[in-house]
């Protein structure tokens, strides 16, 4: 079994990184840091086999701690902020994650260290494949991968499938996903929007933060929301 730890100050990553972990298998998490310097202290007298850095953190920055860490175990950036992935690739860090990043590319990160340890990736996880569902959008029909969607947004008699790279307009209500997508990650939030509830990166008040785009929680939907947000 691999090991790794979690550099992240934000606790809506962690536990998002954490839930991937568990799902994955064959991976040990030694533990969460909120900030480089606890990090630094603990691999002193620690050896893990890669870890989750986060680029923006307190005290000192992801890149930074990169610099002045020596003896340093494979790396697997994470950031919602793209610019830096040049500098990561300058640093030799296994892949880089650009948040919010689905159970399917984390698997694909997982791989890759893998594969730099020298392990066989045919043990990556006991999941099977990545569960998909076919859409009409326009002229096309598309098969998407269930964790890439992000949130759906009701526009008239129509919804809107966002994922990180593209949206896709379909004839289907809000109800429809409702009854057709995980429950169990999945979650109405307002009258007019689904969210899908690992890619969430932040929760202040009533606005949830995906992707870089405010979402509201409507009053009616808050108590559900939080309950499985928070479970």
């Amino acid at each position: 079994m691999i090991s790794c730890i979690i550099i992240e100050d934000q606790a809506p990553a962690q536990r998002i990184l954490q839930r991937y972990i568990n799902d994955y298998g064959n991976i040990e998490l030694k533990g969460v840091f909120t900030d480089a310097i606890q990090a630094l202290e603990y691999l002193k007298s620690n050896k893990v086999d890669f870890m989750f850095l986060d680029v923006h953190l307190p005290k000192l920055s992801g890149i930074d701690f990169l610099d002045v860490l020596t003896d340093k175990p494979l790396v697997i950036l994470t950031t919602a902020f793209s610019d830096y992935a040049l500098k990561g690739y300058e640093l030799e860090i296994v892949d880089y994650l650009l948040k919010p990043f689905s159970f399917d590319r984390f698997v694909k990160a997982v791989v890759k260290a893998n594969k730099h340890l020298g392990l066989n990736s045919n043990i990556q996880s006991d999941k099977p494949e990545a569960d998909t569902i076919l859409i009409k959008s326009g002229y096309n029909h598309i098969k998407l991968i269930i964790d890439d969607i992000l949130y759906i947004k009701s526009d008239g008699d129509y919804t809107i499938l966002y994922t990180s790279e593209k949206s896709y307009i379909v004839t289907y209500s809000l109800r429809h996903w409702e009854q057709n997508l995980p429950d169990n990650k999945f979650c109405r939030v307002h009258r007019s929007y689904m969210v899908n509830i690992p890619a969430i990166e932040e929760v202040s008040g009533s606005i949830i933060v995906i992707n870089d785009t405010d979402i509201p929680i409507g009053r009616k939907y808050k108590e559900d929301f939080r309950r499985l947000f928070t479970r």
